[in-house]
């Protein structure tokens, strides 16, 4: 018989990839109870999704914030940055516990918050910016838990143990080079994610504009120049990673800094100069980080890949709940 806690779970946003994809998780979770999953929006109508059939009994309600808040213990919201920044202040106001995966409550500081998410105006007191492998202490004691993109992710994961190390050259600045698949952009159709546009191509989009620059940029203290792309995959991200080092630093040091940050923990799979690729990944928690340093230059690749679906939103979400409730954060994961 399971005698561990039962936590009452809402999701607002349950119908979009990545909240099906967390509702899917969810309903595997010994510890969970999932009391309401609802749409992003009010007007929509209850239904199922075929997609979790027999794995969730329930349907999806139309969005209800009153009934969200009083029938949850801990919230996730997987709804639009703006839709967020109106639904989580009063959750936590309300004593429920907050995950939320969009962008609203990410940055820190208050100029860049205003021009990328400018729907935000305050963070919620006990906000904590949820990459779990190093904020986990912040992730325990956060009444809001801003999950990290999907791009950052995979870059900060790559690069945090560099400058921790004091390793990276950050005066230097990075290049993060990446590819993601369709999922990435959201269920919403466009012309960008219409097959007939995207099969057969690859095509870069939001060079020197995308948001999640600020979140590389506020973890790491360097200026990055981020490129993202489009590949016809249905979901999976791969970033190639340029920086510099500080002279002298040797591969031992680099594999000592990697081992230090992550050799106990569960989801990132170091591969040294064995670079990962998305199929290694696809539908798992795993974050795989390979590189190559050529000594003489200075300069190292990086070589990140993770699934945007799990590690990159749904995936890492349920993880920082789980360190937040104390389970172990394998549960329903592994």
């Amino acid at each position: 018989m399971n005698t561990y806690p039962q936590i009452r779970v809402g999701i607002a946003g349950a119908t979009g990839y990545a909240g099906q994809e967390l509702l899917a998780l969810l309903a595997r979770h010994p510890n969970v109870q999932v009391g309401t999953a609802m749409s992003s929006s009010a007007d929509s109508a209850a239904r199922p999704l075929p997609r979790l059939a027999r794995v969730f009994t329930g349907q999806v309600e139309p969005l209800n914030p009153d009934k969200l808040a009083g029938e949850s213990d801990v919230v996730f919201l997987a709804v639009p940055e703006q839709a967020a920044a109106t639904l989580a202040p009063p959750l936590v106001s309300s004593g429920v516990r907050v995950i939320d995966l969009s962008g609203a409550f990410r940055i820190r500081d208050t100029a860049a918050r205003s021009r990328w998410y400018p729907a935000t105006k305050t963070l919620p007191h006990g906000a904590a910016y949820g990459l779990t492998e190093h904020y986990k202490n912040d992730v325990r004691h956060a009444s809001l838990v801003a999950n990290p993109g999907c791009y950052p992710t995979a870059a900060l994961l790559a690069l945090l143990p560099l400058s921790k190390a004091g390793l990276l050259d950050a005066s230097a600045g990075v290049i993060v080079d990446a590819k993601s698949g369709i999922s990435g952009a959201g269920r919403a159709p466009s012309d960008r994610t219409h097959f007939s546009e995207n099969h057969g191509s690859v095509a870069a989009y939001g060079v020197f504009n995308h948001r999640h620059v600020a979140e590389m940029e506020q973890e790491l203290g360097a200026s990055t120049t981020f490129v993202p792309h489009l590949v016809p995959l249905d979901r999976g991200i791969l970033e190639t990673i340029y920086a510099r080092l500080k002279p002298g630093v040797t591969e031992s040091q680099v594999a000592e800094a990697f081992a230090a940050s992550y050799g106990n923990e569960p989801f990132v799979r170091l591969t040294g100069d064995a670079l990962p690729e998305i199929k290694h990944v696809a539908w798992t928690n795993f974050c795989d980080i390979g590189w190559r340093l050529d000594g003489a230059s200075g300069r190292i690749v990086l070589v990140a890949v993770l699934d945007n679906l799990v590690k990159g939103a749904a995936g890492q979400a349920l993880q920082n709940f789980n360190v937040a409730c104390g389970f172990d954060e394998r549960t329903a994961l592994l």
